[in-house]
């Protein structure tokens, strides 16, 4: 998978690790040179403004997030920097990023070359075994043999494996326990970061607005992101992706519901409003990692 366009940043100087600790849910102490860890950002709120993968290169934290948060996420991690000994550098036009993931991950990973200035890096983007190779974009490209997924493939690919992403799920709306990343993305013993406390309190109630559910169609009409879901005549979520399967046929997809409001295998309703159906979709799976 070509995931070259993804937003890039270079984090550096004394300050670095603290500094960026004070930002994001994770523990920045815990990313290596040879592994990825994921991270959200989140507001005084705890929803999130964006998440970002990080890997450490010499003296560097290097930093990825999704191609639209090239902007305001930079903004937003320029903006806390104030007597922080840390400088944070675009480098989005000078890597670029291929991923392999399942069975071919590791054969990958063992390439005997990689062009000049290269590196592996694991990351579990997809929820499972995976490498990214980070190259120049001025260098050689590395060669595999099998052809890359094509955008439209790796949206699909991403959406039957259940990850959220943004912003159709992960936005400012939403908190990262709502979206199932509570164990991937969150160290509740890291020390304060921005939105800890709300997020903090979340976890010691266990209550939230609303939970990641995966669904699957039963048949109808097409389903559409922003597609209201509803049960019993009431609306108790949203459509948030949506995708045909490629053997089925089915669509499947994410979405949110109000915590609480149904269960798994429940059969809810979908359409633009309680009395225009489009569909009926079944819950698959609650997202809660």
């Amino acid at each position: 998978m070509d995931l070259s366009a993804r937003a890039k940043w270079r984090l550096t100087g004394m300050d670095r690790v603290r500094y960026l600790n004070g930002q994001v849910t994770n523990d920045v102490r815990l990313a290596k040179a040879e592994s990825a860890l994921y991270a959200c950002v989140t507001n005084l709120k705890g929803k999130i403004e964006g998440d970002l993968c990080i890997h450490v290169l010499g003296d560097a934290l290097i930093l990825d997030a999704p191609e639209a948060l090239r902007e305001s996420l930079g903004v937003r991690l320029e903006r806390y920097i104030i007597a922080d000994d840390a400088v944070l550098e675009d480098i989005t036009d000078e890597w670029r990023i291929t991923h392999c993931t399942g069975p071919m991950a590791e054969a990958a990973s063992n390439m005997a070359e990689l062009p000049v200035g290269g590196r592996s890096v694991v990351n579990q983007r997809f929820g499972i075994a995976g490498c990214d190779f980070w190259y120049p974009a001025t260098g050689s490209t590395p060669s595999f043999t099998e052809s890359p997924l094509t955008p439209e493939e790796v949206e699909t690919f991403r959406i039957l494996q259940a990850i959220p992403v943004s912003p159709n799920e992960l936005n400012s709306d939403t908190f990262p326990q709502e979206a199932g990343l509570e164990k991937k993305a969150m160290s509740y013993s890291k020390g304060c970061y921005i939105g800890q406390e709300i997020l903090s309190r979340i976890k010691s109630s266990g209550k939230m607005p609303r939970e990641l559910i995966a669904w699957e169609s039963l048949g109808g009409g097409p389903i559409q992101a922003g597609d209201a879901i509803s049960l019993a005549g009431k609306v108790i979520g949203t459509i948030t992706s949506q995708t045909r399967h490629p053997v089925s046929g089915h669509q499947q997809g994410l979405g949110f519901v109000r915590q609480g409001s149904a269960s798994q295998d429940s059969e809810l309703l979908v359409g633009d409003a309680v009395s225009s159906i489009v569909t009926v979709v079944k819950i698959i799976a609650f997202l809660l990692q």
